[in-house]
């Protein structure tokens, strides 16, 4: 998902700002996500969130100038704590580093399961701060790259162009299954763990099936295609 950002500054905090002026940003962004993951995200103004969190609106503003804003810290906060969590990958086949990175990211998600599904028509269908927007590429920059050197830094990767194609493609895998998981009605989201197991079980077969030049050219082509599907280019890009 391209070159990690290393600013650790949260979204929307102004540069130098102090202690005190950290910790009312946090408290404004914990008020402000409260609410959405209550009321949801269009039902959610900044002057409701200002009055929960007792500040002036002129205040929200200095840290969360918009509604767009609070998302977007939502996303640094996400794929940040990702690319912490992901940092701890060993090494081995690229099957078992695929299925690392994904249960890491469910584990990362599992406590924002509703406040994302409140915020599922943004994150799914905006086309300004969804999950495939311009605006929120900085989160992709974080989260696709550990897929990618999860394949390409496996005792066993595929050559060049293929290493790259298949983590990219891997990575979308990845964001449908999340999508299966904030859906998903049953007990404890036992289905998803389910289907994790199921793609674990099959990957030893897609191993086998990559040796195949047909099967190589096909993972090639479906990654260009889907860069262009998604982003108008490369994935990569």
């Amino acid at each position: 998902m391209f070159t990690k950002n290393v600013n650790s500054r949260k979204r929307g905090r102004p540069r130098g700002q102090s202690a005190q002026g950290a910790a009312t940003r946090d408290r404004l962004y914990a008020t402000a996500m409260g609410l959405i993951t209550q009321r949801g995200y269009e039902a959610t103004t900044l002057r409701e969130i200002a009055k929960e969190a007792n500040v002036s609106v002129g205040l929200l503003y200095r840290y969360f100038p918009s509604k767009q804003a609070i998302i977007l810290a939502f996303y640094d906060e996400l794929s940040a704590d990702f690319a912490r969590d992901a940092a701890a990958m060993p090494r081995g086949r690229w099957r078992e580093r695929f299925v690392f990175a994904l249960t890491t990211s469910l584990q990362v998600l599992v406590a924002h399961r509703v406040a994302l599904q409140a915020l599922a028509p943004v994150l799914v269908g905006d086309p300004d701060e969804g999950v495939f927007s311009e605006r929120t590429a900085f989160s992709r920059q974080r989260v696709q790259p550990v897929f990618e050197d999860a394949i390409i830094g496996a005792t066993d990767a595929p050559r060049q162009p293929l290493a790259a194609a298949l983590g990219r493609l891997l990575y979308l895998v990845h964001l449908a299954v999340l999508l299966w998981w904030l859906f998903d009605k049953s007990s404890h989201q036992r289905a998803t763990w389910a289907l994790v197991s199921l793609t674990e079980q099959l990957l030893p077969s897609a191993t086998l099936a990559l040796r195949v030049p047909p099967v190589r050219r096909f993972v090639i082509a479906v990654d260009e295609l889907m860069g262009e599907a998604l982003f108008g280019g490369p994935v990569s890009a």
